[in-house]
Protein backbone atom coordinates (compact mmCIF):
# COMPACT_ATOMS: atom_id res chain seq x y z
CA UNK A 1 0.00 0.00 0.00
CA UNK A 2 1.26 3.44 -1.11
CA UNK A 3 0.13 4.98 2.09
CA UNK A 4 2.17 2.32 4.29
CA UNK A 5 5.66 3.84 2.89
CA UNK A 6 5.12 6.89 4.90
CA UNK A 7 5.69 7.50 8.44
CA UNK A 8 1.98 7.75 10.37
CA UNK A 9 2.31 10.27 12.43
CA UNK A 10 4.46 12.70 10.33
CA UNK A 11 2.70 15.30 8.60
CA UNK A 12 4.71 16.47 5.44
CA UNK A 13 5.49 19.78 3.86
CA UNK A 14 3.21 19.60 0.73
CA UNK A 15 4.82 19.25 -2.50
CA UNK A 16 4.45 21.44 -5.35
CA UNK A 17 2.05 20.79 -7.13
CA UNK A 18 2.78 20.02 -10.64
CA UNK A 19 6.45 18.17 -9.50
CA UNK A 20 4.67 15.96 -7.41
CA UNK A 21 6.39 12.60 -8.19
CA UNK A 22 3.32 10.43 -8.45
CA UNK A 23 -0.93 11.60 -7.88
CA UNK A 24 -3.18 9.60 -5.90
CA UNK A 25 -6.80 8.32 -7.73
CA UNK A 26 -8.41 10.90 -5.29
CA UNK A 27 -6.08 13.86 -6.11
CA UNK A 28 -7.02 13.31 -10.45
CA UNK A 29 -10.41 12.65 -9.44
CA UNK A 30 -10.68 16.02 -7.77
CA UNK A 31 -8.40 17.84 -9.84
CA UNK A 32 -10.25 16.50 -12.87
CA UNK A 33 -13.88 17.30 -11.69
CA UNK A 34 -12.04 20.97 -10.74
CA UNK A 35 -10.94 20.92 -14.17
CA UNK A 36 -13.99 20.51 -16.31
CA UNK A 37 -16.26 22.48 -14.11
CA UNK A 38 -13.86 25.56 -14.64
CA UNK A 39 -13.75 24.94 -18.37
CA UNK A 40 -17.29 24.37 -18.45
CA UNK A 41 -17.43 27.95 -17.53
CA UNK A 42 -15.79 28.90 -20.76
CA UNK A 43 -18.70 28.44 -22.48
CA UNK A 44 -21.10 30.56 -20.12
CA UNK A 45 -20.91 33.75 -22.56
CA UNK A 46 -22.33 31.56 -25.37
CA UNK A 47 -25.22 30.12 -23.63
CA UNK A 48 -25.98 33.64 -21.10
CA UNK A 49 -29.45 34.73 -20.84
CA UNK A 50 -31.24 37.26 -18.01
CA UNK A 51 -32.74 34.40 -16.19
CA UNK A 52 -29.57 31.91 -15.80
CA UNK A 53 -27.87 34.92 -14.50
CA UNK A 54 -30.28 35.61 -12.47
CA UNK A 55 -30.53 31.81 -11.43
CA UNK A 56 -27.13 31.55 -10.66
CA UNK A 57 -27.16 34.83 -8.02
CA UNK A 58 -30.29 32.98 -6.17
CA UNK A 59 -28.31 29.93 -6.31
CA UNK A 60 -25.44 31.13 -4.84
CA UNK A 61 -26.74 33.44 -2.27
CA UNK A 62 -28.64 30.54 -1.05
CA UNK A 63 -26.03 28.12 -1.07
CA UNK A 64 -23.77 30.64 0.15
CA UNK A 65 -25.74 31.17 3.16
CA UNK A 66 -26.03 27.58 4.00
CA UNK A 67 -22.37 27.52 4.13
CA UNK A 68 -22.06 30.05 6.65
CA UNK A 69 -25.15 29.54 8.61
CA UNK A 70 -25.40 25.86 8.75
CA UNK A 71 -22.58 24.50 8.14
CA UNK A 72 -19.86 26.40 9.56
CA UNK A 73 -21.77 27.99 12.44
CA UNK A 74 -24.33 25.74 13.08
CA UNK A 75 -23.11 22.37 12.62
CA UNK A 76 -19.42 22.97 13.38
CA UNK A 77 -19.77 25.21 16.07
CA UNK A 78 -22.98 24.79 17.52
CA UNK A 79 -23.06 28.21 17.96
CA UNK A 80 -27.30 27.94 17.84
CA UNK A 81 -29.70 25.38 18.04
CA UNK A 82 -32.58 24.60 15.22
CA UNK A 83 -35.31 22.30 14.83
CA UNK A 84 -33.86 19.18 13.12
CA UNK A 85 -36.22 19.94 10.07
CA UNK A 86 -34.51 23.46 9.72
CA UNK A 87 -31.17 22.16 11.36
CA UNK A 88 -31.44 19.19 8.10
CA UNK A 89 -32.92 21.63 5.43
CA UNK A 90 -30.48 24.49 5.55
CA UNK A 91 -27.45 21.86 5.67
CA UNK A 92 -29.31 19.86 2.52
CA UNK A 93 -29.10 24.11 0.74
CA UNK A 94 -25.16 24.25 2.01
CA UNK A 95 -24.49 20.54 0.16
CA UNK A 96 -25.63 22.29 -3.33
CA UNK A 97 -22.44 24.53 -2.61
CA UNK A 98 -20.70 21.39 -4.14
CA UNK A 99 -18.03 21.94 -0.78
CA UNK A 100 -18.74 18.16 0.19
CA UNK A 101 -21.10 16.37 2.54
CA UNK A 102 -21.52 17.84 6.37
CA UNK A 103 -19.75 15.13 7.58
CA UNK A 104 -16.48 15.85 5.70
CA UNK A 105 -16.99 19.95 5.63
CA UNK A 106 -17.67 20.04 9.30
CA UNK A 107 -14.65 17.55 10.09
CA UNK A 108 -11.78 19.91 8.04
CA UNK A 109 -12.84 22.87 9.61
CA UNK A 110 -12.61 21.32 13.22
CA UNK A 111 -9.43 20.36 12.29
CA UNK A 112 -8.46 23.60 10.89
CA UNK A 113 -9.62 25.52 14.51
CA UNK A 114 -7.59 22.45 16.10
CA UNK A 115 -4.38 23.10 14.52
CA UNK A 116 -4.79 26.32 13.33
CA UNK A 117 -1.64 27.57 11.02
CA UNK A 118 0.49 25.01 12.04
CA UNK A 119 2.08 21.77 9.69
CA UNK A 120 -1.70 20.17 10.72
CA UNK A 121 -4.06 22.72 9.48
CA UNK A 122 -5.55 21.27 6.82
CA UNK A 123 -5.51 25.10 4.55
CA UNK A 124 -2.80 27.47 6.23
CA UNK A 125 -1.11 29.66 4.13
CA UNK A 126 2.10 28.85 5.89
CA UNK A 127 2.63 26.66 2.78
CA UNK A 128 1.78 29.53 0.38
CA UNK A 129 -1.32 31.51 -0.84
CA UNK A 130 -2.70 29.11 -3.61
CA UNK A 131 -2.48 25.99 -1.29
CA UNK A 132 -5.10 27.36 1.15
CA UNK A 133 -6.95 28.87 -1.65
CA UNK A 134 -7.23 25.45 -4.08
CA UNK A 135 -4.44 23.22 -4.18
CA UNK A 136 -4.68 21.87 -0.95
CA UNK A 137 -7.59 19.85 -2.50
CA UNK A 138 -5.41 17.72 -4.30
CA UNK A 139 -3.26 16.53 -1.33
CA UNK A 140 -5.42 13.81 -0.23
CA UNK A 141 -2.44 11.64 1.64
CA UNK A 142 -1.59 15.26 3.53
CA UNK A 143 -5.16 15.63 4.53
CA UNK A 144 -5.64 12.45 5.85
CA UNK A 145 -3.03 12.55 8.08
CA UNK A 146 -4.38 15.93 9.12
CA UNK A 147 -7.72 15.47 9.67
CA UNK A 148 -8.03 10.98 9.69
CA UNK A 149 -4.74 10.33 11.49
CA UNK A 150 -6.25 7.02 12.64
CA UNK A 151 -5.75 5.81 9.37
CA UNK A 152 -2.49 5.74 9.35
CA UNK A 153 -2.30 3.68 12.51
CA UNK A 154 -4.46 0.70 11.62
CA UNK A 155 -5.42 1.25 7.71
CA UNK A 156 -9.14 0.47 8.67
CA UNK A 157 -10.99 -0.06 5.02
CA UNK A 158 -13.27 2.82 4.46
CA UNK A 159 -16.42 2.34 2.88
CA UNK A 160 -16.72 3.86 -0.42
CA UNK A 161 -19.28 4.02 -3.62
CA UNK A 162 -19.78 6.17 -6.51
CA UNK A 163 -22.11 8.90 -4.76
CA UNK A 164 -19.87 9.54 -1.77
CA UNK A 165 -17.56 13.00 -2.17
CA UNK A 166 -14.40 12.37 -0.31
CA UNK A 167 -10.83 14.08 -0.41
CA UNK A 168 -9.54 11.63 2.28
CA UNK A 169 -8.70 8.14 2.33
CA UNK A 170 -9.96 7.56 6.08
CA UNK A 171 -12.62 8.46 8.17
CA UNK A 172 -12.28 11.68 10.83
CA UNK A 173 -12.56 10.74 14.45
CA UNK A 174 -14.13 14.79 15.56
CA UNK A 175 -17.36 14.40 14.05
CA UNK A 176 -19.04 12.21 16.48
CA UNK A 177 -22.08 14.17 17.26
CA UNK A 178 -23.01 14.20 12.86
CA UNK A 179 -22.38 10.72 12.74
CA UNK A 180 -24.56 9.59 15.15
CA UNK A 181 -27.43 10.99 12.65
CA UNK A 182 -29.20 9.21 9.63
CA UNK A 183 -29.56 12.40 8.10
CA UNK A 184 -25.82 13.23 8.07
CA UNK A 185 -24.99 9.62 7.29
CA UNK A 186 -27.31 9.68 4.52
CA UNK A 187 -25.74 12.45 2.88
CA UNK A 188 -22.25 11.14 3.01
CA UNK A 189 -23.34 7.90 1.65
CA UNK A 190 -25.86 9.40 -1.34
CA UNK A 191 -24.23 13.02 -1.66
CA UNK A 192 -23.17 13.12 -5.78
CA UNK A 193 -27.19 12.00 -6.18
CA UNK A 194 -27.91 15.61 -4.95
CA UNK A 195 -26.21 18.25 -7.18
CA UNK A 196 -27.11 15.32 -10.22
CA UNK A 197 -30.41 16.10 -9.15
CA UNK A 198 -30.65 19.21 -9.11
CA UNK A 199 -28.59 19.66 -12.35
CA UNK A 200 -31.40 17.20 -14.27
CA UNK A 201 -34.16 19.74 -12.79
CA UNK A 202 -32.48 22.40 -14.39
CA UNK A 203 -31.42 21.05 -17.39
CA UNK A 204 -35.47 19.85 -17.63
CA UNK A 205 -36.49 23.77 -16.85
CA UNK A 206 -34.11 25.85 -18.70
CA UNK A 207 -31.83 23.75 -20.67
CA UNK A 208 -28.02 23.71 -21.40
CA UNK A 209 -28.15 27.66 -20.36
CA UNK A 210 -29.49 27.06 -16.47
CA UNK A 211 -27.12 24.07 -15.98
CA UNK A 212 -23.96 25.81 -17.20
CA UNK A 213 -24.97 28.95 -15.06
CA UNK A 214 -26.79 26.95 -12.62
CA UNK A 215 -24.19 24.47 -11.79
CA UNK A 216 -20.96 25.26 -13.14
CA UNK A 217 -20.46 29.16 -12.94
CA UNK A 218 -22.06 29.27 -9.35
CA UNK A 219 -19.71 26.13 -8.56
CA UNK A 220 -16.58 28.15 -9.48
CA UNK A 221 -17.61 31.29 -8.17
CA UNK A 222 -18.81 30.06 -4.89
CA UNK A 223 -15.69 28.06 -4.14
CA UNK A 224 -12.82 30.64 -4.95
CA UNK A 225 -14.82 32.81 -2.55
CA UNK A 226 -15.56 30.68 0.19
CA UNK A 227 -11.60 30.02 -0.35
CA UNK A 228 -10.86 32.96 0.13
CA UNK A 229 -11.71 32.80 3.79
CA UNK A 230 -9.38 30.35 3.89
CA UNK A 231 -6.36 32.48 2.42
CA UNK A 232 -6.66 36.08 1.90
CA UNK A 233 -8.09 36.05 5.83
CA UNK A 234 -5.39 34.91 6.85
CA UNK A 235 -2.68 37.25 5.26
CA UNK A 236 -4.40 40.04 4.80
CA UNK A 237 -6.50 42.49 7.16
CA UNK A 238 -6.48 43.62 10.49
CA UNK A 239 -6.02 41.61 13.60
CA UNK A 240 -7.98 43.39 16.67
CA UNK A 241 -7.79 40.31 18.78
CA UNK A 242 -4.41 38.04 19.65
CA UNK A 243 -5.73 35.16 18.42
CA UNK A 244 -1.79 33.44 18.32
CA UNK A 245 -2.57 32.66 14.48
CA UNK A 246 -2.58 34.89 11.35
CA UNK A 247 -6.17 34.72 11.19
CA UNK A 248 -7.53 39.08 9.92
CA UNK A 249 -10.60 40.65 9.81
CA UNK A 250 -10.92 41.77 6.13
CA UNK A 251 -14.06 43.53 5.40
CA UNK A 252 -14.08 43.03 1.62
CA UNK A 253 -14.23 39.48 2.13
CA UNK A 254 -16.99 39.64 4.75
CA UNK A 255 -19.22 41.64 2.21
CA UNK A 256 -19.31 38.76 -0.22
CA UNK A 257 -19.36 35.96 2.65
CA UNK A 258 -22.05 36.68 4.34
CA UNK A 259 -19.85 37.85 7.39
CA UNK A 260 -17.00 35.04 6.97
CA UNK A 261 -14.48 37.33 6.31
CA UNK A 262 -14.53 38.77 9.82
CA UNK A 263 -12.46 35.70 10.56
CA UNK A 264 -10.07 37.38 13.45
CA UNK A 265 -12.86 37.81 15.25
CA UNK A 266 -14.35 34.64 14.74
CA UNK A 267 -11.28 33.12 15.70
CA UNK A 268 -11.49 34.90 18.91
CA UNK A 269 -14.57 33.51 19.93
CA UNK A 270 -15.19 30.41 17.67
CA UNK A 271 -18.14 29.57 19.90
CA UNK A 272 -20.13 33.19 18.51
CA UNK A 273 -22.80 32.74 16.44
CA UNK A 274 -22.23 36.43 15.03
CA UNK A 275 -18.86 37.35 13.61
CA UNK A 276 -19.34 41.09 12.77
CA UNK A 277 -18.93 42.20 16.51
CA UNK A 278 -19.15 46.15 15.75
CA UNK A 279 -22.24 47.68 13.55
CA UNK A 280 -20.57 48.50 11.07
CA UNK A 281 -19.00 45.08 10.82
CA UNK A 282 -22.02 43.68 7.50
CA UNK A 283 -22.77 39.90 9.24
CA UNK A 284 -25.68 38.78 6.53
CA UNK A 285 -25.25 35.31 8.37
CA UNK A 286 -25.76 36.54 11.70
CA UNK A 287 -28.88 38.61 10.13
CA UNK A 288 -30.26 35.56 9.34
CA UNK A 289 -29.40 33.60 12.40
CA UNK A 290 -31.20 36.89 14.52
CA UNK A 291 -33.95 36.73 12.60
CA UNK A 292 -34.50 32.64 13.15
CA UNK A 293 -33.90 33.47 16.66
CA UNK A 294 -36.56 36.78 16.56
CA UNK A 295 -39.49 34.46 14.82
CA UNK A 296 -38.40 31.59 17.64
CA UNK A 297 -36.82 28.81 15.57
CA UNK A 298 -33.24 29.54 16.34
CA UNK A 299 -32.11 29.29 20.34
CA UNK A 300 -29.43 28.72 22.75
CA UNK A 301 -27.75 31.23 20.35
CA UNK A 302 -24.14 31.82 21.63
CA UNK A 303 -22.06 35.25 22.04
CA UNK A 304 -19.57 36.88 23.63
CA UNK A 305 -20.29 38.83 26.77
CA UNK A 306 -18.97 42.48 27.51
CA UNK A 307 -16.94 40.39 30.08
CA UNK A 308 -15.11 37.78 27.27
CA UNK A 309 -14.49 40.83 25.15
CA UNK A 310 -12.57 42.86 27.65
CA UNK A 311 -10.52 39.89 29.04
CA UNK A 312 -9.44 39.34 24.93
CA UNK A 313 -8.48 42.84 24.12
CA UNK A 314 -6.50 43.15 27.30
CA UNK A 315 -5.15 40.24 26.06
CA UNK A 316 -4.45 41.74 22.69
CA UNK A 317 -2.91 44.61 24.32
CA UNK A 318 0.87 44.84 24.79
CA UNK A 319 1.71 45.42 28.56
CA UNK A 320 4.77 47.60 29.64
CA UNK A 321 7.15 46.63 31.80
Amino acid sequence: MEASKQHPNMVQSPPMLFTRKKWTKFDRNVASYFLLLHLLCILAPFYFTWTSFFLTIILANLTGMAISVSYHRNLAHRAFKLPKWLEYSLAYCAAHAIQGDPIDWVSTHRCHHRYVDTERDPHSPIYGFWFSQMTWFFDSYNLTRKVCPNYFKNFEKVERNMFMFFMKHGYPDNVRDLEKQWFYRFMRKTYWLHPLALAGLLYAVGGVPYVIWGMCVRFVLSLHITSMVNSVCHIWGTQPWNTGDLSRNNWMVALITFGEGWHNNHHAFEYSARHGHEWWEIDYGWYVIKFLQVIGLATCVKLPSQTQKLAALNKSKPHLT
